[in-house]
């Protein structure tokens, strides 16, 4: 039996038979992406999120300050409402803004937790102590040279 772990969602690999075990319950996988593999594949939502200059501004925003509605958000953009409510809804759907009604507003609010997720997921692995060494050496290497 063959296993690995992608979140909380464990794949096994037994006599052909590729199945999803979540907490209570085995799923086959089917085939079908949407079906099956949303919520394993979380990270590609991030991606296509974080992907989109327009979207990483407006998580920017939300860094600074929390809290914000859309009106606020459009400020500085050059976008019409509609543009920027499009890039909102895929943020929302990638979990990297939460909102909250407060009466007759939608306030928004960055939720970093899927962004620590990919730091630790995919940058993590790739910082280790021998990357680490031959950046330090490039930039002495370059602060030489001016």
């Amino acid at each position: 039996m063959v296993f690995g772990r992608e979140g909380d969602f464990f794949t096994f690999l037994a006599k052909n038979l590729l199945l999803v075990c979540t907490q209570n319950n085995l799923l086959p996988l089917t085939g079908d992406y949407i079906v099956t593999y949303s919520r394993v594949m979380d990270d590609d939502a991030v991606f296509k999120a974080l992907a989109d200059p327009t979207r990483r501004k407006l998580l920017d925003k939300l860094y600074t300050t929390g809290g914000l509605t859309q009106g606020q958000l459009e400020e500085g953009l050059g976008m019409t409402r509609f543009g920027v409510a499009k890039h909102l809804r895929i943020l929302e759907e990638a979990n990297l803004v939460i909102t909250q009604r407060s009466g007759r507003q939608k306030l928004h609010y960055l939720n970093a937790v899927p962004i620590r997720r990919i730091h630790d997921r995919w940058i993590d692995k790739y910082t280790a102590h021998k990357s680490s060494a031959l950046l330090d050496l490039q930039k002495n290497l370059e602060e030489e040279d001016s």
